[in-house]
C-alpha cells in the first residue's frame, strides 16, 4: 500500500503535516508524537528580525474552534537557523520552513537566508499586513501576490509554497496568481477573520479585537475553497483548516488535496497527526485502495 505523495519534486512518506503556529518547530512535541512518522514538520512563521507579537489576550475559545492574535510572535531567523533547524535534521521527516513579513524585502531577506539552510521546502505566509499596501494583506490583492511570488521565486532554492487567506472574494483567482508567479504549490486555507465580545466585561476579547478563527467550525469554508482551487489550478495543494481525524483529512483529499496540515488539533490533542495518518492506512485497507492518489481528487 503506498501513502506517499510527491509535491514539487519533494517526496513525503505519507500526506500529513501540521500548520504552522500550532506545533512550534517540533520540540515542544516530540515526547508526545514521534517527528519521523510525519510526512512533514512545517514551523511556525519566522521573519528576518524578532517579532514580539500582538499584546494579551491574544487567544480567545469559540464555539468549535478557537480564536488568536498572536502576531506571529517569533525569534527571527538568525535564532531559527542556529537552534531549530538542527533540531529538525535529526529526524528523518521534510522540513518545510513558514516565511512572514511586513514587506516584500522583508520576505525576500529570509528566503535568501534560507537558501544554502539543509530545509526542503518554504512555505511563504501571504497574510500578513503589507506595509506597502495601506496593511491590505499580500494574499488579498491578486497582482501582489503574482509579483511577490515571482520575487521569491528568483532567489529560492527549494520549492516555493504559498499559503492563501480565505479572507477574499474568490480564492480560484489568488490561487491562480500565485500559480502565474511560478509557486510550486499551495496551502489553503489560512485563519478567518473573526471577533468576539465578552459581554460580561463589554469589552472585546482579545487585545487586537479581530483575531484568526480555526478549528472544526471552519472545515466546510475550506474544504469548498480547497474543491475551487483544485479546480483551478494545476499545481499540488496542501488542505487544512479544522482537521481532527482521518475523515477529515481525506474529505481535503477528495476534494483535490495532495497532503492535509493538522492545526488546531494539535493543541488538545498532540497525538493527532498520528492518530490521521493510522486513520487514512486504516480507511485505505477497509476499502481495498492500493496507492493514495487514487483518492486525490476523486470528488468531481
Amino acid at each position: 500500500m503506498n501513502m506517499s505523495v510527491n509535491i514539487a519534486g519533494v517526496e513525503w512518506k505519507n500526506p500529513v503535516t501540521v500548520a504552522s503556529g500550532t506545533f512550534g518547530s517540533g520540540a515542544e512535541y516530540c515526547e508526545f508524537v514521534d517527528l519521523n512518522k510525519l510526512g512533514a514538520v512545517t514551523t511556525k512563521g519566522v521573519a528576518n528580525v524578532p517579532w514580539e507579537g500582538n499584546a494579551t489576550p491574544r487567544i480567545a475559545e469559540v464555539k468549535s474552534g478557537m480564536m488568536n492574535a498572536i502576531g506571529l510572535q517569533n525569534p527571527g531567523i538568525d535564532v531559527f537557523c542556529e537552534r531549530d533547524i538542527p533540531f529538525l535534521q535529526k529526524y528523518d521527516t521534510n522540513i518545510i520552513v513558514n516565511v512572514c513579513g511586513h514587506a516584500p524585502e522583508e520576505y525576500l531577506a529570509v528566503v535568501e537566508r534560507l537558501a544554502d539552510q539543509p530545509i526542503d521546502m518554504m512555505e511563504i505566509n501571504i497574510s500578513c499586513p503589507n506595509v506597502n499596501a495601506n496593511f491590505l494583506a499580500f494574499g488579498q490583492d491578486p497582482k501582489h501576490v503574482e509579483e511577490l511570488t515571482k520575487e521569491i521565486k528568483k532567489i529560492a532554492k527549494q520549492p516555493v509554497i504559498m499559503k492563501l487567506t480565505p479572507n477574499v472574494t474568490d480564492i480560484a483567482e489568488i490561487a491562480r496568481a500565485a500559480e502565474a508567479g511560478g509557486a510550486d504549490a499551495v496551502s489553503l486555507i489560512n485563519t478567518l477573520t473573526g471577533m468576539k465580545i465578552d459581554v460580561n466585561r463589554r469589552m472585546f476579547a482579545l487585545a487586537n479585537r479581530t483575531g484568526g478563527v480555526s478549528g472544526p467550525c471552519v472545515k466546510p469554508v475550506a474544504v469548498r475553497m480547497v474543491y475551487q482551487v483544485a479546480n483551478a489550478v494545476k499545481i499540488p495543494i496542501i488542505g487544512m483548516g479544522g482537521i481532527e481525524k482521518a475523515e477529515d483529512a481525506l474529505e481535503f483529499i477528495m476534494a483535490g488535496a495532495t497532503a492535509v496540515s493538522v492545526g488546531t488539533a494539535n493543541f488538545y490533542n498532540p497525538c493527532t497527526t498520528l492518530d490521521v495518518i493510522n486513520g487514512i492506512e486504516d480507511y485505505m485497507i477497509r476499502n481495498k485502495i492500493e496507492d493514495i492518489h487514487e483518492l486525490i481528487g476523486c470528488v468531481r
